[in-house]
């Protein structure tokens, strides 16, 4: 006897199955295969304009991870409201394994205590692997009468709101930095928020602010020019760059350990297998010697992680950062 054919509900039944073990394995029309992942130019949004500190970490990273995939990284610069307009557009693209972002502090950690609303939230962007961090300094104008670090504590201490000091932004890193810093100095400092590194920069070398908080990517040029003096280094190690320059662990005054980092993100939902490749790229990519050294001299402390390591790394940094931001009532809106 011939087969009988299934009937229409055997056949709805089978279509279900197939289609579901293909979403599995990310094989339905449209979706990404790990196996031919990837077959065009992948977009790399980061969240700042050309020629910042993200901006240079992704341009020097991207033909060197580009050419372990075969493929082209075109690097897509979308600035504005402190990265929040990057990292919306990254995080509402295709899950598709064809958009990336690179997102920092203030995308994943800051900005959710900062802002009573954000277009998006950071659980909508998966991690692939931490990348490099910027150590940040407090640095003083030549003229200012700071001559160290133990100098300035003892001054600021002495004399509470006569002294100012400068920040890239509202919610920046610097800026946070600098009011952790305050609450475990227990010292009382004004906040000059300037819109972008370059311009609390130029008034710090113009002595209209005495003191600031830099990244080294930025501080370095002028401290090697001696327009700029750097005090202390805000982590809990004395970093390569800077080996005279002490922490303020060094001090006594604990726990201050911040930096501006940088972390690879993709949109919530990559096919997994995509992910893994892509971290996998990435580690091996920022061990390469000329590539290491190049971020190296440019300010940059290489510490690539894998995916698992940098969610960890988030959840204790929004721990952290969230219960300060509350606790100095500090807002961007």
């Amino acid at each position: 006897m011939p087969a009988r054919r299934p009937d229409a509900a055997r056949r709805s039944l089978l279509l279900t199955a197939a289609a579901a073990g293909a979403t599995s394995l990310g094989l339905m029309p449209g979706a990404a295969r790990a196996d031919t992942w990837p077959s065009k130019p992948i977009r790399w949004v980061v969240a700042y304009p050309a020629g910042g500190g993200s901006d240079f970490l992704a341009r020097q990273l991207a033909p060197v991870l580009g050419k372990a995939l075969g493929q082209t990284l075109v690097i897509d610069n979308r600035p504005g409201a402190g990265g929040i307009i990057g990292t919306d557009n990254a995080a509402k693209s295709p899950p598709d394994g064809y958009t990336m972002l690179t997102a920092d502090n203030g995308a994943m950690v800051f900005n959710s205590a900062l802002y009573k609303k954000l277009p998006y939230a950071p659980a909508d962007l998966a991690p692939v692997g931490f990348m490099a961090r910027f150590p940040l300094l407090l640095v003083v104008n030549p003229a200012s009468g700071f001559n160290s670090a133990r100098q300035w504590l003892e001054m600021v201490q002495a004399k509470p709101g006569k002294y100012s000091y400068a920040s890239p932004g509202i919610g920046s890193p610097h800026h946070l930095a600098m009011e952790l810093l305050k609450d475990r100095t227990h010292t009382y400092i004004v906040h000059v928020p300037y819109r972008g590194t370059a311009f609390s920069t130029q008034d710090l070398i113009a002595g209209i602010v005495p003191m600031g908080i830099l990244d080294t990517a930025a501080a370095l040029p002028h401290l090697r020019a001696g327009k700029l003096k750097a005090l202390a280094v805000l982590s809990t190690r004395r970093i390569a760059a800077l080996p005279d320059v002490p922490t303020f662990e060094e001090l006594g005054v604990p726990g201050v350990d911040v930096a501006a980092w940088q972390g690879l993100f993709v949109p919530k939902g990559t096919p997994e297998p995509i992910v893994a490749r892509l971290g996998a790229e990435l580690t091996k990519a920022l061990a390469q010697p000329e590539l290491k050294a190049k971020l190296e001299d440019f300010g940059l402390e290489v510490a690539p992680s894998d995916a698992p390591t940098l969610a960890r790394f988030v959840q204790q940094e929004t721990v952290k950062w969230h219960a300060l931001i509350r606790s100095r009532g500090i807002t961007a809106e």
